[in-house]
């Protein structure tokens, strides 16, 4: 496991974080149109596009804070648990196949860095969200490596505080952090695209006793 700050979502004190639930609904990002929500990621039920009510409002007011010509990116919110226990599996299997040389600890851990065991899931509780900069028309801006790119991929580019990334990447990946730090919402740091309020990983970098935010399913409509 890498050192302090970088506690993965595999660590046991995450896991031990009491669940408490706000009863915030979901609100669907496709209403708002001061968010920008990218379709990459759709599904179809729209849950991709699904985030919590108090984290709709911290996003709305860290994009005001952003300088002019910046925007938000949503690439998704809300991740189904079966879709998440899918994704999970996928990259396991991926990993063990690229890294036969590593023990099954240590492709548990490794893959923790990108995605999620399903117990503490962040995504799945509606308080998770992916995103990116973008200019006025859309077009994402540089941010060092790509949105999703894993850490075994791009040598460890992704982690939010990498310094293997053009200063230019770095100025943007700073606006960002300092947006979205001023409404309350927590880095995972071996994603800089990944920020959460309310669930786990917030719990525990925040020191709150419990989460606001439980995992959670949509409800469609009838």
């Amino acid at each position: 496991m890498p050192p302090e700050p970088y506690v993965l979502l595999s660590d046991s004190r995450i896991d031990a974080i009491a669940l408490g639930e706000s009863e915030e609904p979901l609100v669907d990002l496709r209403d708002i149109p001061e968010l920008r929500l990218d379709g990459r990621y759709a599904d179809a039920d729209g849950a991709y596009g699904h985030l919590r009510e108090g984290v709709v409002a911290r996003l709305l007011d860290a994009q005001a804070s952003l300088p002019d010509g910046l925007r938000f990116l949503i690439t998704e919110g809300y991740r189904p648990l079966d879709r998440q226990q899918e994704i999970f599996d996928g990259y396991l299997d991926e990993l063990a196949a690229r890294h036969p040389e590593w023990d099954t600890e240590r492709v548990y851990v490794e893959a923790t860095k990108f995605v999620s065991p399903v117990h503490v899931a962040p995504h799945s509780t509606g308080g998770a969200v992916d995103l990116t900069l973008c200019d006025a028309d859309g077009a994402e801006v540089d941010m060092g490596t790509p949105l999703d790119a894993t850490p075994v991929d791009s040598a460890n580019a992704c982690f939010t505080a990498a310094e293997n990334i053009p200063d230019r990447a770095r100025r943007h990946r700073r606006t960002l952090i300092t947006a979205l730090t001023s409404v309350g919402l927590v880095n995972y740091p071996t994603e800089w695209w990944h920020w959460s309020f309310g669930e786990r990983y917030w719990a525990f970098t925040t020191g709150a006793g419990r989460t606001r935010y439980a995992p959670v399913r949509l409800a469609l409509p009838a």
